[in-house]
């Protein structure tokens, strides 16, 4: 399969929510890196999409498009919008996230999301995110409470 196939069927998987098919696309090696999670390795970062799959099943505002695809047989890049409803405050959400690639033995080993997380605070939290969406603090405490749904959801799931 060809890198750009890889990387247009793992968001085709994620708009279907279809998370095992999406992380059949990673190397046992994967590490994964987002402003909202951090580093994530393995069955962890795997899990996440599992828990941000599963969290969207029934939302019929979920989309995900993917645009601007570029690979070769190491590495390549893309980037991804996603559409839904942020699940705290009931708010809608349209992220832009770039996205990075490395590939090895026909899977993704290294993934690597940007977005900014200021905007995309403003649009999920409102007022809050406003507020608070740029600070240090937001950004530690966004990472912790991202981990720690992500520990429940694998301790629930297992």
């Amino acid at each position: 399969m060809e890198t750009r196939d890889i990387v247009e069927n793992f968001y085709r998987a994620f708009n279907e929510l279809d998370a095992e098919q999406m992380v059949s696309y990673y190397h046992k090696d994967i590490t994964f890196k987002d402003p909202a999670f951090g580093v994530l390795n393995g069955e962890r970062a795997k899990n996440m999409w599992r828990m941000l799959c599963h969290s969207q099943k029934g939302n019929d505002n979920f989309k995900i498009e993917v645009s601007d695809i570029q690979c070769n047989p190491e590495n390549g890049k893309a980037r991804w919008d996603a559409y839904y409803n942020f699940s705290k405050t009931g708010r809608k959400v349209h992220n832009i996230i770039y996205a990075e690639f490395q590939f090895k033995d026909g899977k993704i080993i290294d993934h690597v999301d940007r977005f900014d997380l200021y905007r995309w605070s403003r649009q999920a939290l409102g007022f809050k995110g406003f507020l608070m969406g740029w600070s240090s603090f937001f950004k530690k405490k966004l990472y912790q409470q991202s981990n720690r749904l992500l520990s429940k959801f694998e301790k629930n799931h297992s």
